[in-house]
């Protein structure tokens, strides 16, 4: 076969799959047309979204959520929680502006809240939905909720939460008073060995922390648990 041969059979293949593809457009214009204006909505949706929706109402939560830490500050957590008719509660702006960050943080301090009331069950429920990139900020709602155990009289639960907060962002300011909290709360249910565990831990690797003052005296008490 020729070069000029080939060259016209290579010329007619690409003429025909031109053809081809002209073809395909042109009876699926309407389809490639509607995908195009799908995209292009969507797009403007979103730009939309955040134009017009989504940064108002981070604003408007950042501006809600003052005067509910305002009352938190003065410790009238029920008017924190609820509000006073001018100003709205953390309970609200956590129902009505969940997704933004102040409607988060307003998770938290309602849980902080009921925790201070004696309200456990909703303390767990509040301090639960609440999330944070802060690890330390993370650990001490875990930590909350350890409390809200104890207080519940759920021992090994409030022990499963000290010990999670302990796990990250290991600092010496919080993290001795977590794991205090934890062996506390392992004694508490009577699990001497795990306690003891925790309070040689806290003498070896926090010997300047406060919670170290003491630490024998809580060593020697878990040993003669043991021993009982």
């Amino acid at each position: 076969m020729s070069k000029q041969k080939k060259h016209e059979d290579k010329f007619e293949n690409i003429e025909e799959a031109l053809t081809r593809g002209e073809q395909f457009i042109e009876s699926n214009q309407k389809v490639l047309i509607n995908a195009v204006v799908v995209i292009l909505v969507l797009i403007a949706a979103f730009l939309g979204y955040n134009k017009f929706i989504k940064h108002p109402r981070i604003e408007d939560a950042s501006k809600q959520i003052f005067g509910a830490q305002n009352y938190f500050e003065k410790d009238s957590f029920n008017l924190a929680l609820n509000g006073d008719g001018n100003v709205i509660g953390f309970l609200e702006i956590a129902d009505n502006y969940g997704s933004t960050p102040a409607g988060n943080l307003a998770k938290y301090y309602a849980g902080l809240s009921y925790l201070y009331t004696g309200d456990y069950n909703n303390a767990i429920k509040y301090l639960e939905k609440f999330s944070s990139d802060d690890l330390l900020l993370s650990n001490m709602a875990i930590a909350n909720i350890g409390d809200a155990y104890m207080q519940l009289g759920n021992y090994k639960k409030a022990a499963e939460y000290y010990k999670k907060a302990t796990a990250s962002k290991v600092n010496d300011f919080s993290t001795p008073i977590f794991l205090m909290k934890n062996a506390l709360a392992y004694e508490k249910a009577e699990d001497y060995a795990s306690a003891l565990k925790i309070y040689e831990q806290i003498e070896k690797e926090f010997p300047n922390a406060p919670e170290s003052r003491d630490i024998e005296k809580y060593i020697t008490k878990a040993q003669m648990n043991l021993k009982k």
